[in-house]
């Protein structure tokens, strides 16, 4: 058999690409013919992972069309030309009143546990910062209502919640394509084994399809600009279309959209005749859909009953564009005000996370969880603290006591109650920046005695950019110092402590 093997990654993760290397390994091992070395495409290149898959599929064409020429008759469907749109719209004369009142896919109550296709709408109960307010980045802690929903979680579990865009965004996307956001459509498939998105209603209306299903504030693809090339009737902005979508063009593209975090919305007023002129059937292939978030559960049920809560950095920074960049779901959540206009819900459901602790009441615990990474300790140390499980100790890192230390009083009292240990570290409050690594060095012997004489879990949570290698790098320089450990020998104890699930992460890019 022949093969060929392509994986689409994210090199600032540990396993990066580990399913497409162990597929191919696999293949070959089983007898298979490698048509070309597997091609690793990385999420963190500057092009994306274009910057792989472009020579790659250059050169697998070129493979499979030598061992498999196409029929007399046949050619190879020319740049420019586009494929049939998947769906058609079919727009009504009048808006009937299931589509004007906005179909709802998600109820306040569910007949069973609320799902992806059967979210429950949860009401907000608070939205309240809890940074400072001469800190740089605003922080929220948001409860929402759970009562009756059949909703269950343990600590290490994930909330996932669809966003929207802003009202603002979807008016100006429906005026620059021309669109009335009050009419009503169907969605037909093409192909009679295409379904359906599941979380469009039929009838939809185009606001609905607009605010809660294509993600217009995403950083388009190269793929957008292809399809939108063969779309435009403007000969000047088609042109420069295909440049963009070229391979030659990737740089640019990458200048002009990807670096800046150019938006689709953005692009689409860049090119006005073409925005237009876009068939209302090609939306659902132009623009992907809004993916869910998922947030890490900062509660326990033992300790606030009917209650979820979550910790939401709000995503804003600067580039060279005027207008600064936000996060689509942390900026939408933060725009709820709970009591200020009547009540506000927001759909959700529930996902088993990444972690999971240890039932025996004797089994100590080391979190290590820097700024908003704490979050899913919280939610651990509630539970354990309700079960008298002992034996936990946080190692928390954040800039300044006094503006983003998260639940500082919880931890203080729960420290008086002997029901915890905490390690703090507030990296510029001192010449020399600490972080949560220093601290376990400082502390080595202890994690030494936790990890190898009493069986203690390891658990690491916060972004995936630097701290996981340096928490592993701290790790390993105890297992050398404290246990008398070789370098392989401290490796091999790391891996075991993986394999065994006593170390586990939950890390973001």
């Amino acid at each position: 058999m022949d093969f060929a093997v392509v994986g689409l990654g994210d090199s600032s993760y540990a396993k990066f690409n580990f399913v497409a290397k162990k597929l191919h390994r696999r293949l070959l091992q089983l007898g298979g013919t490698a048509l070309l070395p597997v091609c690793l495409g990385d999420e963190q290149h500057e092009l994306g992972p274009d910057a792989a898959v472009d020579p790659w599929l250059h050169d697998l064409w070129e493979k499979v069309l030598g061992l498999h020429p196409l029929p007399l008759g046949l050619s190879v469907i020319p740049p420019g030309v586009p494929l049939p749109s998947k769906f058609t719209m079919q727009f009504l004369p009048e808006s009937p009143r299931s589509c004007s009142e906005e179909q709802r896919v998600a109820r306040t109550d569910p007949p069973s546990p609320p799902s992806e296709l059967q979210p429950f709408l949860a009401p907000m109960v608070t939205n309240q910062r809890v940074t400072g307010p001469s800190h740089f980045q605003d922080v929220r802690l948001i409860e929402f209502d759970i009562a009756g929903s059949g909703i269950s979680f343990a600590a290490g579990d994930v909330v996932l919640i669809p966003p929207q865009n802003a009202a603002s965004h979807v008016q100006q996307f429906c005026q620059v394509l021309g669109l009335d956001p009050e009419q009503c459509f169907t969605l037909q498939p093409r192909e009679p084994d295409v379904p359906c998105p599941t979380r469009l209603p039929q009838p939809c209306s185009v606001r609905h399809l607009v605010s809660q299903y294509l993600d217009i504030v995403s950083v388009p693809r190269r793929s957008f600009f292809e399809l939108l090339a063969c779309l435009s009737p403007s000969e000047l902005e088609r042109d420069k279309l295909l440049e963009l979508s070229s391979a030659a063009g990737q740089e640019e593209l990458s200048q002009y959209c990807t670096r800046p975090r150019r938006t689709v919305l953005e692009v689409l007023c860049d090119f006005p005749c073409t925005a237009a002129a876009i068939p209302p059937d090609y939306l659902l292939d132009l623009i992907p859909p809004i993916r869910p978030r998922a947030f890490s559960i900062a509660s326990s049920l033992l300790a606030h009953p009917s209650r979820l809560q979550i910790l939401v950095a709000v995503v804003q920074y600067q580039t060279r564009l005027r207008e600064p960049r936000r996060g689509l779901c942390s900026s939408w959540l933060a725009s709820l005000h709970p009591g200020q206009a009547g009540p506000v819900q927001v759909p959700l459901w529930i996902r088993s996370g990444g972690l999971t602790f240890p039932e025996t009441a004797d089994t100590p615990v080391i979190m290590v969880g820097p700024g908003t990474g704490v979050a899913p300790f919280r939610a651990a140390i509630q539970e354990r603290v309700a079960q008298s499980q002992s034996g936990n100790f946080l190692f928390f890192g954040c800039r300044w006591r006094d503006q983003d230390f998260y639940w500082e009083a919880e931890w203080k009292e729960l420290e008086k109650r002997g029901c915890l240990t905490l390690i703090t570290a507030f990296s510029r409050e001192q010449k020399q920046k600490v972080y949560v690594q220093h601290r376990l060095r400082e502390l080595g012997p202890l994690v030494w005695e936790l990890l190898d004489r009493w069986g203690a879990y390891f658990y690491l949570a916060g972004n995936a950019k630097y701290m996981p290698a340096d928490v592993s790098e701290a790790l390993t320089s105890i297992f050398q110092e404290e246990g008398g450990l070789s370098g392989p020998d401290a490796a091999a104890y790391l891996a075991r402590l993986q394999r065994t699930l006593r170390f586990q992460t939950e890390t973001w890019a």
